[in-house]
């Protein structure tokens, strides 16, 4: 797992009782949105202006998060097409009172840079 004393996590959050499946995890649509939101920051920031998301790439839940952990998810730029860029989310479970940290999950996700007519634009066109 990578740890990321070096970087600050786009979003902390610590699920609630409402967030919790049958099984007593988290359900993954919620990390899922979690990780929309994070991501979606990054891409707004990096377009300078709106994105959409428009796809999800190869995402692996690798373990259950758990009532009262604490959820980072962090948020990169991978890569910059002419209208799109793929931002890597990474979250990471701290539970144990800072104790444990469990990298949950990560994915790829793809977002496009919109006009004020919600279409494509370039990304580096503000």
């Amino acid at each position: 797992m990578t740890i990321h004393n070096d970087r600050q996590p786009v979003l902390r959050v610590v699920p609630g009782p409402s967030d919790i499946n049958a099984n007593g995890h988290i359900f993954g649509g919620w990390v899922l949105s979690q990780m929309d939101i994070a991501a979606g920051i990054i891409a707004s920031r990096r377009a300078n202006g709106s994105v959409a998301t428009v796809a999800i790439e190869k995402m692996e839940f690798l373990a259950p998060i758990h009532l009262r952990d604490l959820i980072s998810v962090y948020a990169t730029v991978e890569r910059v097409g002419r209208t799109s860029m793929g931002v890597r989310i990474e979250v990471i479970a701290t539970r144990d009172r800072g104790a444990t940290h469990i990298k949950v999950t990560e994915g790829l996700f793809t977002f496009v840079a919109l006009d004020e007519q919600h279409r494509p634009r370039p990304v580096d066109a503000a």
